[in-house]
Parts: structure tokens; C-alpha cells; sequence
């Protein structure tokens, strides 16, 4: 998932998932594996998000010297 656009995919997945958990289309073993996936792609959007934030601040910081 470390392509360019990963984070859009990521966030894309947890939408399909939520779709499918919604339609009632996912069983209660299944649901166990749904919930994994989307804390783990949560976690990354998560991630993801911190590293650009710090990244314009550091831009940000160095238009300001």
C-alpha cells in the first residue's frame, strides 16, 4: 500500500467495507476480519495524516527564516 495514491485507497477500502458491513452482507466470523482490516487501515491513514501535517509545518517553518 505504498503507492502514491495509497492513502486514497486506503480510505476507499474502509468506505467498501463499511458498505458491505451496512448491507448486512458480511457474517459474524467475517466481521471479526472487517473490523481488523479497518483499524489497521485507520491506523495508517492516521499515520499518514501526522506525517504530512509535520511536513508543511517544516515548510512552513523554513519560508518563515
Amino acid at each position: 500500500m505504498e503507492t502514491k495514491d495509497s492513502y486514497r485507497e486506503a480510505v476507499a477500502e474502509i468506505e467498501q467495507i463499511l458498505r458491505q458491513m451496512e448491507a448486512g452482507e458480511p457474517d459474524v466470523d467475517a466481521m471479526v476480519v472487517h473490523v481488523k482490516r479497518v483499524t489497521e487501515l485507520l491506523a495508517y491513514c492516521k499515520k499518514k495524516l501526522s506525517e504530512t501535517e509535520e511536513e508543511v509545518q517544516r515548510i512552513l517553518d523554513s519560508m518563515e527564516n
